[in-house]
Formats: C-alpha cells, sequence, structure tokens
C-alpha cells in the first residue's frame, strides 16, 4: 500500500480532550498493518505527546498530522510559536514525556527549528 493522504486532528490544548486523540490515533493505525499490542503502543505515545503539547501550548490549539501507511503510523504535533516545555521539580511532564515517547517510539524527535513533535512507530504485522 502506497502512502495515503494524512488525518490532520486540530484540537484545543486541554488535557481533557486526550481521550480523542487516541481515538483517532487507534484509528489511524487500524489502517496500518499493526498488532492490538502496536496499537495499544500507539495510544498510549498519542495521549503521553498530547499531554506534553498541552504543558507546552496551554490555551491554544494545534494541529496533530497523522500520516501512515502499511508500514507505519507518524504523528506530528504542530506547536506553532509555542516554545517546549522544561521539566521543573513541580512540573517533571516533560522529562516524563521524553521517556516514555522514546521507549516506545521507533523514532522521537522534538523539532525545535518548527516546534513540533514528530512520532514513528512501526507495523508489526506483515
Amino acid at each position: 500500500m502506497s502512502a495515503n493522504e494524512p488525518v490532520i486532528l486540530t484540537v484545543a490544548a486541554d488535557p481533557h480532550l486526550a481521550r480523542l486523540v487516541r481515538m483517532t490515533a487507534s484509528n489511524v493505525a487500524m489502517l496500518s498493518s499493526m498488532s492490538v499490542d502496536r496499537v495499544e503502543d500507539i495510544r498510549m505515545v498519542a495521549e503521553e505527546a498530547f499531554v506534553y503539547a498541552c504543558s507546552s501550548y496551554p490555551g491554544s490549539a494545534f494541529d496533530i498530522v497523522f500520516e501512515y501507511d502499511s508500514s507505519h503510523v507518524s504523528m506530528t504535533f504542530d506547536l506553532g510559536e509555542a516554545a517546549f516545555a522544561t521539566p521543573t521539580a513541580d512540573d517533571p511532564t516533560a522529562a516524563y514525556a521524553d521517556l516514555i515517547l522514546t521507549a516506545v517510539c521507533d523514532s522521537y524527535e522534538k523539532r525545535e527549528d518548527s516546534n513540533a513533535l514528530v512520532l514513528t512507530l512501526k507495523a508489526d504485522v506483515a
């Protein structure tokens, strides 16, 4: 299967909307060749990245672009002009998000030049 048109979700930076992001991510993952376990991974990283993005961009809205084909799903959280949140003693959200996203994603990067989080998970079913 070749690459498909991206799915773009514009969502308010409100952690209460994490379920919407999780459900969208799992639906996109089902369009790829992913096992149930891998779909769960997608759901988890989508939520972690969303909560992290919310801490970086509170009170605004941003786009999440889902790209997929039979071999992978990528999610790009476009934070616009917002700077990435940094961990503090009172709020370690950023450090926790980095730990989870690095451990579960096949590729995870913070693009400082464009203020975007880019996550890629490869499919595990042929």
